[in-house]
């Protein structure tokens, strides 16, 4: 059927709004896509929702393809599922909780691992059911602290989460490939461009991650990649160790008053005026800062760890997360630092000349980690524990000891691959899908278990697969834009043609509507901008802003029967008769 604008629900906005902070935004609001309700939450208008659906369409071929059956969660979930799994406390402050009128938990869901193991527990008990994927499309919640860029961070948003279900490791990978193979036709067929990059695994392990980035300027995630193939988020970024160096001739480490040096940069600036220089200049990658960070624990217990890394390198808050997980991690506070006399503000190093302090695990009497590049037998200039004073040919595993190595520094373009593929790069990407290997996390937690060939009860391993809906709707608008509006592509437009009727004469409407119906026989999605007395210009202007890439044009010509072809993708305008209108159009079969 037609769809006629006369009376379609549409309202487009001549201004930018302001409180648009990226192009899809704006877009997407001034198109008439959606319309803001609260913060990170939005009202979704009849176009917005056939592109959605258009992309939804794609995501469910797919996963038929790979043999996936779709299901359907309620979004409102029991606090007893989420408790047994742990994740009730430790989402924290970042999920929607609410009580019923008798008082009893609840939350909106922002995933739901615990709803499908549970599903497939009540309903299947033999290794013949298996192996089975199941997905879903479901809205999801997080209380985002900042919901900021439309569609791209918000609080409400559409994702497509599968899960699948074997009772053997072999099946496991095998279901995983298939997920993962069906992601790459699904982002093939959206024409978008991406990068599957080695992921962390997370608390609940498992034998793989990877995710699905697309390479984009408003991009949330930092990833690296080489010239030799590897790729990787920051967060599962590995440091090449360096080799152990021997240390028996080493001098001895060496205290030097150090006034004023607080910093890496003074203290290279005054190591160079007082140190021997003769082997060279010192930098700041042959200092060993000393960060100290505090971690606040499931429990609610506060921990200060000490982090040794290049002085060279920042810690990086990210990472950071990753390393210490589900510890919440944040730097230490003045206050910390008053309770804990030892840790000397600017001066804090791993060996003291006095020795260690409270046992043998560190100078400070605190939990001492460092970066892998803190290697056995590396020799640094680091603090000594004392006010204004540093110590040089301070050695790594003959001076000092680590209670453990942790990736939290910055990785910098030109670090070297983990896997000896060259130097990488970095780009900032946004994630729109992640292939992930949960293991028995989930079905052990729950008690998800089968019987295998030989009767013998056996824990499920589950694959999570995710796809974000409603952030593709949005890259999709950010990539696919002009200075006048949007011009989406084919596979996903709201229509497949929309007619524009300009002019007072009878005859341009009479053959518009005619073409219009044509296109609709010939199983073309039209709409019909029928609209009387509106411009030409607002017409031509409202058919840029939507964004639908071929437009029909019917004006002073239709007596002559002729009307203008408009591509909105190349921009080429060509006048046609009228009657070549739909043979050029049809959809080819």
């Amino acid at each position: 059927m037609v769809t006629r604008l006369s009376n379609f629900f549409l309202r487009t906005l001549r201004e930018d709004p302001s409180d648009a902070e990226v192009t899809s935004h704006r877009l997407l609001l001034r198109a008439g896509y959606i319309r803001r309700a609260a913060p990170g939450i939005f009202t979704w208008l009849p176009l917005g929702l056939k592109v959605k659906a258009k992309i939804e369409g794609i995501i469910r071929d797919e996963m038929a393809a790979a043999g996936a059956f779709e299901v359907h969660f309620p979004a409102l979930l029991p606090r007893d599922p989420y408790e047994q799994s742990g994740r009730w406390t430790s989402y924290g402050d970042g999920i929607f909780r609410l009580q019923d009128r008798k008082g009893a938990d609840y939350l909106l869901a922002p995933t739901h691992e615990e709803m499908f193991t549970l599903l497939v527990k009540d309903l299947y008990s033999s290794y013949k059911d298996l192996p089975l994927t199941i997905y879903q499309i479901q809205d999801k919640y997080r209380d985002e602290a900042r919901p900021r860029a439309g569609l791209l961070r918000g609080r409400e948003f559409t994702m497509k989460d599968a899960y699948s279900f074997d009772y053997t490791d072999q099946g496991q990978d095998a279901s995983y490939m298939s997920q993962r193979d069906a992601y790459e036709r699904i982002f093939q067929r959206l024409g978008m461009e991406y990068v599957i990059v080695a992921a962390d695994n997370g608390l609940m392990g498992g034998a793989r991650s990877e995710e699905f980035l697309h390479p984009i300027a408003v991009g949330e995630d930092t990833f690296v990649r080489s010239a030799g193939g590897y790729a990787a988020n920051v967060e599962a970024f590995t440091t090449a160790v360096p080799a152990a160096v021997p240390f028996d001739a080493d001098a001895a480490p060496v205290v030097f008053d150090s006034p004023n040096t607080p910093t890496i940069d003074t203290l290279v600036a005054h190591a160079n005026a007082v140190l021997d220089t003769s082997a060279g200049e010192y930098t700041a990658a042959d200092t060993l800062k000393n960060v100290v960070l505090a971690l606040t624990h499931l429990d609610g217990t506060r921990e200060l760890v000490v982090v040794g890394l290049p002085g060279d390198r920042d810690v990086d808050d990210k990472r950071a997360e990753v390393a210490f997980a589900p510890a919440d991690v944040a730097p230490a506070t003045p206050e910390d630092f008053e309770r804990n006399p030892l840790l000397v503000k600017g001066y804090i190093g791993p060996w003291s000349p006095q020795g260690a302090v409270l046992g043998e695990e560190s100078a400070t009497g605190i939990r001492y980690v460092v970066d892998p590049r803190v290697s056995e037998g590396s020799s640094w200039i680091t603090g000594a524990n004392l006010d204004q004073k540093h110590a040089h040919s301070v050695v790594a595993g003959r001076d000092f000891f680590a209670d453990g190595v942790v990736e939290v520094a910055n990785v910098r373009a030109g670090d070297p691959a983990p896997d000896g593929s060259g130097p990488v790069e970095l780009a900032r990407g946004m994630e729109i899908g992640h292939v992930f290997q949960l293991g028995r996390f989930f079905a052990e937690t729950l008690g998800l278990k089968i019987l295998d060939e030989n009767g013998k009860l056996v824990t499920v391993t589950m694959g999570s697969y995710g796809i974000g809906v409603t952030r593709i709707l949005a890259i999709l608008a950010e990539l696919n834009n002009d200075d006048k509006g949007l011009v989406w592509p084919a596979s996903v437009a709201p229509f497949d043609v929309h007619v524009v009727a300009t002019g007072r004469d009878a005859a341009a409407f009479e053959l518009a509507e005619k073409l219009s119906d044509e296109l609709d026989a010939a199983g073309l999605d039209v709409l019909y901008d029928d609209r009387p007395k509106v411009s030409p210009g607002v017409k031509f202007g409202d058919a840029e802003l939507v964004g639908v890439p071929q437009i029909v044009i019917v004006g002073r010509g239709a007596a002559d029967g002729g009307v203008e072809l408009w591509d909105r993708r190349s921009g080429e305008r060509t006048v046609v008769p009228a009657a070549d209108v739909v043979a050029r159009l049809r959809p080819s079969s």
